[in-house]
This record gives structure tokens, sequence and C-alpha cells, in this order.
């Protein structure tokens, strides 16, 4: 900073008043999560001032009062405030102790102990700014995974400024975000570009999903944004924007979000014994980093049932020769699984057994281990000890949604399949499946279930988003098209502030931005 620029911001402080700042700091932090205590003002101001002209304000006063006057922000103006108040200060490589133990301990374990049997990895950089740190995880796989087509990665990317994802998009940088990498790496993973920038591969860049997330006061985990049974998240240099109280809410759905045994990466600088108490602080040579305990089975079988053979044919649309065809029918998406039950699985009548009570208690606490130990011990009771048969089928779908939820995908199948073999005609046990399926890459069958899901209710929102995200995935825009539009008609009947079923707190009006989002997409390629 030059000496003549010390007076200037002072100025600038001083046209400003405590009180106004204080309301905008306040604004900012319900809002956004940020967090800007008094001594972070000058800040403040100055984020302030700039955002105000691009709102096309003459003075930073009536903008203020604009802004606190304001019931609530939209999207929109949000990710343009964020434009203004995040720092995009970051290049590839960056902390190389918490890198270098991903690619030397953690990855290399979890692609060992999945290889050959369950290939999938799940990876997100929460707060991602420009994508450097994606890309350089991107890397990373590539490294260490030869054959990475045959697996099933998922490396999401998010952040809150809509300027930072859009450059992480394009993927071409300057020298200065190299300054950390060796050369070799650029030589390898990047085309030279004019005047000096970079591109990274093709083939790298295609690992990574980025999309917009506000982590104070968006829903994750979650299906719907594909936040939900991480591997590793990284979270560095992110937290120390928040409020203390944000912060802790933060941490939280971190943790849900996280498999058991899954991996959370912050910075040096937001390490904390108190704030992580929940995890397991591992001490590595030179930094810490927190895992999320594993349930121990107390049984070392503990789902030994097989599906029976007509399984196989269980995602097949079966209609009758009235029917609509499929194609015509108004056509949901990727889903998360650490979320509350569903009004179906909640509002049953008549006597339930303590058993179930119990593991749907435990279900809501996240334990899902112990869900998985109570609910195999009952339904291995015979029928007439468990008596209770309405419930087998609901016990075996709350059983997936826990193994699934512990990142135990081929029993999460077999539980759900189970379920659909008592009720055929419960569209939340087909749309629990096409999650599953979708996530072992089982794309086809998962489009089945979720065609089957809406013969069974041609009005259930979230299978319509579903079957279009799957489509855009596919590079199948016109269907994908379609299926979002009959989304959006269905979501006319809500009001924009009314939640969703089966969305996990998602509102229709979040649900449409999100909608609006992939349609541009589609239209676009």
């Amino acid at each position: 900073m030059t000496q003549w620029e010390v007076p200037k911001r002072a100025e600038l402080i001083r046209s400003i008043c405590e009180a106004q700042l204080a309301q905008l700091s306040e604004l900012l932090s319900i809002q956004m999560g940020m967090y800007f205590p008094k001594e972070r003002w000058n800040d403040l101001a100055l984020g302030i001032k700039t955002a105000a002209n691009e709102f096309g304000f003459m003075d930073t006063e009536s903008f203020i009062q604009w802004l606190v006057s304001s019931s609530t922000l939209t999207k929109a103006q949000i990710e343009t405030l964020a434009g203004h108040f995040t720092i995009g200060e970051t290049y590839f490589f960056r902390e190389k102790k918490s890198l270098e133990l991903l690619q030397t301990q953690i990855l290399p374990d979890l692609i060992r102990s999945r290889r050959g049997a369950d290939q999938r990895l799940r990876i997100w950089s929460a707060g991602c700014c420009t994508g450097e740190e994606p890309y350089s995880i991107a890397i990373l796989l590539d490294q260490l995974i030869p054959d990475i087509k045959n697996w099933q990665i998922t490396l999401v990317a998010t952040d809150i400024n809509p300027g930072f994802l859009e450059k992480a998009s394009e993927g071409i940088y300057s020298e200065w975000s190299f300054r950390e990498t060796p050369s070799h790496m650029k030589e390898r993973y990047f085309k030279r570009k004019a005047r000096g920038h970079f591109e990274i591969l093709s083939r790298v860049k295609r690992i990574v999903k980025f999309s917009y997330l506000n982590l104070a006061v968006d829903v994750y985990p979650s299906l719907l944004n594909d936040i939900h049974t991480m591997d590793v998240i990284f979270c560095r240099n992110v937290l120390m924007y928040f409020a203390p109280h944000r912060v802790n809410q933060v941490i939280q759905n971190l943790y849900l979000s996280l498999t058991e045994g899954g991996w959370l990466v912050v910075s040096p600088s937001e390490t904390s014994h108190t704030l992580f108490s929940q995890f397991v602080t591992v001490n590595f040579p030179g930094v810490f980093l927190y895992q999320k305990p594993s349930h121990q089975p107390q049984k070392a079988d503990v789902f030994s049932h097989k599906p029976e053979p007509e399984a196989k044919d269980l995602f097949q649309p079966r209609l009758n020769s009235s029917a609509s065809p499929v194609q015509q029918m108004p056509l949901i998406h990727e889903c998360n699984l650490s979320v509350p039950l569903g009004p179906h699985e909640q509002m049953m009548t008549g006597p339930q057994p303590t058993e179930y009570l119990e593991a749907l208690a435990l279900y809501e606490q996240t334990r899902y281990g112990e869900v998985v130990d109570k609910l195999v011990s009952w339904l291995s009771l015979s029928d007439a000890e468990r008596k209770e048969m309405d419930l087998s089928g609901k016990a075996s779908y709350l059983l997936a949604r826990a193994y699934a939820n512990q990142g135990k995908l081929v029993e999460a199948l077999e539980s759900c399949q189970t379920a659909i073999r008592t009720d055929r005609l419960n569209q939340g046990f087909y749309y629990l499946c096409a999650t599953i399926l979708q996530e072992q890459g089982q794309m086809e069958k998962a489009i089945g279930a979720l065609k089957r899901a809406l013969y069974l209710a041609p009005d259930f929102v979230l299978a319509h988003f579903a079957l279009g995200n799957l489509c855009l995935q596919q590079s199948r825009f016109k269907e994908s098209n379609r299926h979002l539009r009959n989304a959006l008609l269905l979501l006319r009947k809500y009001p924009p502030e009314g939640v969703v079923p089966e969305s996990e707190g998602i509102t229709a009006g979040k649900l449409v931005e999100m909608i609006s989002a992939m349609t541009e997409r589609a239209e676009s390629a």
C-alpha cells in the first residue's frame, strides 16, 4: 500500500457511519455467512464502495440503506456481492504438506481398498476459488490411477463467487498460478496459450465439476447438488470468513457430508481441537487432518442376504397397454443420502416395533452404523417373531439409506431391492435405488428406476429433475431440456419458500434456480 492510499482508506471509513457498517456486517453474516468484525471494517467499506457502483448506486450510503432495508437478497445479488468481498489468492499445489499426504497415504489407501470392487472416489473442494486446488487434486488422481476411465470419480468444486467459477471452468492461468508448481508438472498437464498463459488439459478438466454453493445458507449434504458421502473434503482458508456461530454450523454440515472414515482438510491456521471435537484428530508430520469416526460393526457379516434373481428387472418400467409411452410422461436428479427421512417414512400409522423406532431415531442422529446393526438384527428374525410384516419394506429402505451414508453401495442396493420386493408401488424406493445406481455409475439402470418412479407418481418433482440431470450428463440435451421444463411446470404449484417433498429441505425457489442454470447449460451446448 502506498502512502497516499492510507488516508484515502481512512477517509472512506469516516464517510460511512459505524451504525451503517454494523448493520451491513450483520446483513452479510445472515445472507452470506461472511464475518466482518470491527477490525475488518476497512475491507468492508472498500468492498461495499465498489459493489455500489455495480448495483447502479451513485453513493455508498444510499446503497447500504437499500441493502439493509431489503428483506431477502436474491441469489444473483448475493453472487454479485460475493465478488467484492472474497479474495481470489491461490495457486497450484498450495500448502504442499496436505496435498503430499493426500498423494502418498490417503488416496493410495482408498484406491487400494476399492480397486476391483467398488471403484469410486468422492472428493469435494469447498471454496474452490479460481480452480487451482481442485485441478491440483485432479492431477494427483490422474497420476495415481492409470485406469481412471474405469473408475467413478466425483470431484466437486464449489464457490460463492460466480466470477471465480467462470475462470475455473475456463482452466486458463498465468505464470503467477504456478509459483509453487514443478516445471515438469506444468509441461505435462498444461498447454501453452498466448501471452504467457497455460490451459489445463481437457482430460484433467473433465474430472472436475464446478458449481455454485453458499456454505452458509445452502442445503448440504444433498443429493441435489451431489454433496454427500464424500471420501475427502478440502475446506482450506474458508472458515476464517465466517462468523463464529456460522463456523459451527458449517463444520457440522461438512461432518455430515463425509462418509464414515472420510477426511476433512483445513488450512493450518484453522485447526482447532474445540471446533472439530466430533472428528478424530490425526497428527501427521507437519499437518493435522480430521477424520470422521468409523463405526465398528459388532458382527463380521452385517448383511448376508443376496437379491433374488428377479432383482435385475426391478428397474425397467412396466407399462400396461393403455399407458402413455414413458418418454411422453412429464419427466429427477443427483441426490444426497445424509438427510432426514421423507414424510412417507415418518407418518406411518398403527403400532410400530420398538426396534424400528429406535433405528429411526438413530438415523436422525446420523448414527448409521448403529442403524445397520439394529435393523440387520431385527430383519433376521422370522416373520412370526417380527410380526410387523408391513414394516419390513420400510425397515429395508431405512437400512439401505444407512448403508449408503456409510458408502456401502452394494449393501445399500441389495437392501433397496428388498424394499421394492415388499412394495412395488412405492415410488420413493425406486428413487433411492436410482440414486445408488447413479453413484455406482450404472446410469441406464438409474434412468430405468427413475422412469418407474414417475410411472407410479407422474408429479414426483425430484424424479423429473434427476432424469434431466442424468440426460444432461450424457449429452442428451433435448431430452434433458424436456425433463427439466416439466420439473419447472410442477414447481409452479409451490410457493418459492415452500420445501419440495423429499428434497432434504430445498425450497421450490432454490430448485427453480438450479434447474434454470442446468437448462442454460443444455441450451448452450
